[in-house]
């Protein structure tokens, strides 16, 4: 897929399906150069495979930490250990679940965006409709159950993609 193509929807069996995208994510982003810096935003409701995702972008990114979920710490910060020629990034993982107010979530955000961003780190954000504002730039990944009650579905929006506009009802 190309950036600003289109949207994509994966249905994912198991878990490691979701670790599989979370690897194919990292690798576009170091293929198209965006691999440093770019922005990840996940949504989807408690158990859908966010932290999942993560590890597996973290996986493809380099890093052999184990990647846990930040719900407590609120961020994580994790380097790559391929070396500077492999294209690998370090990640920032930011989860804001327990930041109901949106100055709260702004803040950390912001903090967290600036650290990343001096470190070229790739930024995967849980739980960002507890911002105040659509952050720009950002690809997004929507992550439900499907009517069908198996497995997931994930979404997946690069940055820059417009929806295209409904038309207008016909007249009767």
């Amino acid at each position: 897929m190309e950036p600003n193509d289109a949207i994509e929807v994966c249905q994912l069996a198991d878990p490691s399906a979701t670790d599989a995208l979370g690897r194919r994510l990292a690798s576009q982003l170091i293929a198209s150069g965006a691999g440093d810096g770019a922005l990840l935003l996940l949504r989807g409701e408690l158990g859908a495979g966010k932290t999942a995702l993560v590890q597996g972008l973290a996986a493809g990114l380099g890093i052999v930490e184990p990647i846990t979920s930040p719900t407590f710490a609120l961020a994580q910060h994790y380097d790559t250990d391929a070396g500077p020629d492999a294209g690998a990034a370090a990640l920032v993982h930011v989860d804001l679940y327990r930041l109901e107010q949106g100055a709260a979530a702004d803040e950390l955000f912001a903090q967290e965006e600036e650290e990343a961003r001096r470190i070229g780190a790739v930024m995967a954000v849980e739980w960002p409709e507890r911002l105040s504002f659509r952050p720009e730039g950002a690809w997004e990944v929507d992550l439900s159950h499907p009517e069908s009650g198996e497995g997931r579905l994930a979404r997946i929006t690069p940055p820059g993609f417009t929806p295209p506009r409904s038309l207008p009802a016909a007249p009767r």
